[in-house]
């Protein structure tokens, strides 16, 4: 009896998949090569594919086949087991939505991203306004649909990471916040990065851009790079990852640490177990697991000495004429340069984490019902020049700076810097079982990625987020560990006392 169950129910995961493919290349599309005006059409698409989903995973004799798995749990797959349990946590989330809000949200949500595009270049809030009020407020009902009791951010937090909430990231940026504030003022004198500034033609840097994934040992049969206004990743399965980076003819360093950061999830995403892959389960297992490895290949390795001497002889090569004067070692320094900024996807590592803390409290106040949308940039720009001490020009490079709220990723930001922080533990731990830097230094990551797998990749999401990092690093979470790392690379870099 048990064994048909689990038949039907790897059956209706197939179908299931299938839609979510579909619906995943068409956001793909819409981000990379979609032209404008057909933004309405793919609106429509979306909701009446967002409808066939809403039935099948709220569907009562789906529910009932989980609950059957869960009963014989001793008999069937512990892949399958797991899979079960976190659809029915998923269900519990969908389900309590009714069905035509949860259709016109994902419409709203494709309509709010068209808008945030030509808003951001036009520079324009007043425009997207609108759009955002409307997910903020879908947004409340869904929180409160499904946890009436709890305070609205918290049940946001713990939809991107199980277990997050403010009072935990209250005091994580605390922390960061006294420790790092201190060593950011201590900063006074800049090195030159003018060659960073230097015309770098598009088409050289997409060459350099695949050298870098050949680098990080991305199988380019399995994994694509496009092209698009803010970067990301998506992944369908670990055989069907695709990465974007968006490139800056004055900023070279833009587009190559783009390149790395989505590398980076991608290499998580392509290193997943081959018997789990084609489960929900075969994917990341939450938003900080996954930006601690983009941002731990980004920074940590990338933005390392070593690395850059192993890869400074191919940039010469391939931008010879801006690069023909500059060392390995002013490379690595100007690409490390620590300086208040706009941008928090430019931001330095020492900085960036203010830029998250930023965005954190903005959303924190906006779903706690201290700040109203429409005085979104007036708050940025004040808490912009209160954190890091920088004017705000304009809305472009402010608040609309972002895609996260246009798609309704409120509670996302922290992951980064969450994220960050656990790479800095990892690292520590790495390096008692590897000769980390002589591999990096020969160009050879082969030996990183072999054991992130072991330790995080290859799981997916077979275990809570919590637990398996505490086993990777082999210790509780402890935030002191980035901003330990961050105070002395940035003390030996600026020669601080």
């Amino acid at each position: 009896m048990i064994q048909e169950t689990v038949e039907r129910y790897r059956a209706y995961l197939q179908k299931l998949r299938a839609y979510n493919h579909a619906m995943g290349l068409m956001s793909y599309d819409m981000n990379t090569v979609m032209p404008k005006g057909a933004g309405p059409v793919v609106g429509e698409t979306f909701g009446v594919l967002s409808e066939v989903e809403y039935d099948m995973v709220t569907a009562p004799e789906v529910e009932a086949m989980q609950k059957e798995i869960l009963e014989h749990r001793d008999e069937v797959d512990p892949n399958l087991v797991r899979t079960a349990e976190l659809a029915m946590e998923e269900r519990a989330r969908i389900a309590c939505i009714p069905k035509d809000e949860y259709v016109q949200y994902t419409i709203d949500q494709t309509t709010a991203d068209q808008v945030w595009h030509e808003a951001k270049i036009k520079s324009d809030f007043a425009m997207f306004l609108p759009h955002l009020e409307k997910l903020i407020a879908a947004q409340k009902r869904f929180a409160r649909y499904y946890k009436p009791e709890a305070p609205v951010y918290d049940t946001m937090l713990d939809g991107y990471e199980k277990g997050l909430n403010t009072e935990t990231l209250d005091k994580f940026f605390a922390t960061v916040r006294e420790r790092l504030v201190p060593v950011i003022a201590t900063i006074k004198e800049q090195p030159d990065v003018s060659f960073l500034h230097r015309n770098y033609p598009t088409a050289q840097q997409r060459v350099f851009s695949d050298y870098l994934m050949d680098v990080l040992g991305l199988d380019r049969n399995h994994c694509i790079i496009g092209e698009t206004e803010h970067p990301f990743t998506t992944e369908f399965t670990k055989y069907d990852v695709r990465i974007t980076t968006h490139y800056h003819e004055d900023a070279v360093e833009a587009s190559m640490y783009s390149v790395i950061h989505e590398g980076g999830h991608a290499t998580y995403e392509r290193n997943v177990a081959d018997e789990i892959a084609k489960l929900p389960i075969g994917r990341g297992v939450s938003m900080s697991v996954h930006e601690s490895q983009s941002r731990f290949f980004e920074n940590i390795i990338g933005r390392s000495e070593p690395f850059i001497e192993a890869i400074f002889p191919k940039m010469q090569e391939i931008f010879p004429e801006q690069l023909s004067d500059v060392t390995a070692h002013e490379f690595y320094v100007a690409v490390n340069k620590a300086e208040p900024s706009l941008i928090r996807t430019e931001a330095d590592e020492l900085t960036y984490s203010l830029h998250v803390m930023i965005r954190y409290e903005l959303e924190k106040r906006l779903f706690n019902g201290d700040l109203e949308a429409k005085d979104l940039p007036k708050e940025w720009n004040r808490m912009y020049k209160e954190y890091l001490g920088v004017d705000v020009p304009d809305d472009r490079r402010g608040v609309l700076q972002d895609s996260h709220w246009a798609g309704g990723l409120f509670g996302y930001f922290p992951s980064y810097a969450v994220g960050s922080a656990y790479g800095a533990q990892l690292i520590k731990r790495m390096e008692q079982d590897l000769d980390v830097w002589s591999y990096v230094r020969a160009g050879n990551l082969k030996p990183v990625v072999e054991w992130l797998t072991d330790r995080i990749y290859r799981f997916g999401s077979l275990k809570e987020p919590g637990k398996l990092m505490e086993e990777a690093f082999g210790a509780p979470f402890d935030p002191t560990y980035y901003t330990d790392y961050l105070t002395k690379k940035y003390s030996e870099l600026y020669r601080l006392d």
